[in-house]
């Protein structure tokens, strides 16, 4: 394969990591807080966040390039900030794959919480354990499983992404050019047989990963977490 379709790769890899890696870190609190809570508000935060599985990628890639650019809202706070613009750049790309992905992370996480021994975490807090450690020792093992599935789900979702990141990140061979961009620029150029090349390696990675997702299933219904 030629070098751009190895630092589109590349970048595509990096881009899937450093994704997954906020989507943990802002899914876990906030699955925990909608598998809690009976406010009515959980329901609406709980709508918005579902909103990438409905709404067509050009959509969410459109209003987000509007906000990005240099006389949106946070297009104008990150030329403030750094004296460049935010559309078409490496960081639009993360900011829009997190959002577009968020569902796929979110709910298989918000699902083990809703399915945890509730009475194994009352039965710490009456021996005295804090809420952070009964959390950290007892809760987030639990629902390990979960997040299991839902990192895969997010890396995976974030490598096959195309319409959003097409939208806010342009085409930037080594900056912005993922590797479903690639596919689309070897297809107008009448390079098929390295588009199959790259959708044959995604097509192998796609099965994989729903290999995974089902073997970790089977592996926990079968009594592995014991």
């Amino acid at each position: 394969m030629s070098e751009s379709v190895v630092l589109a790769f590349s970048l595509t890899l990096k881009l899937a990591f450093i994704t997954t890696v906020i989507l943990l870190i802002i899914a876990i609190p906030l699955a925990w807080w909608l598998a809690r809570s009976r406010h009515w508000s959980a329901l609406i935060v709980e709508s918005v966040c579902a909103l990438p599985l409905v709404l067509p990628p050009t959509v969410l890639g459109f209003y987000l390039l509007i906000s990005f650019g240099e006389q949106g809202m946070l297009g104008q706070l990150w030329m403030n900030l750094f004296g460049q613009t935010l559309a078409f750049t490496f960081t639009a790309l993360v900011i829009a794959s997190v959002l577009y992905s968020l569902p796929f992370v979110l709910q298989p996480i918000h699902v083990a919480f809703e399915q945890l021994d509730y009475e194994t975490v009352e039965a710490a807090h009456s021996l005295g354990a804090s809420r952070r450690k009964t959390f950290w020792r007892i809760i987030l093992p639990q629902a390990r499983q979960g997040i299991m599935v839902a990192s895969i789900l997010g890396f995976a979702h974030t490598v096959g992404e195309f319409g959003v990141v097409l939208m806010v990140g342009g085409n930037l061979p080594g900056e912005t050019q993922v590797i479903s961009i690639a596919i689309y620029e070897a297809v107008e150029s009448l390079e098929f047989g390295l588009a199959h090349q790259i959708s044959m390696s995604l097509l192998i990675f796609s099965f994989l990963v729903l290999l995974g997702v089902y073997a970790v299933n089977r592996h926990w219904k079968l009594g592995g977490h014991s």
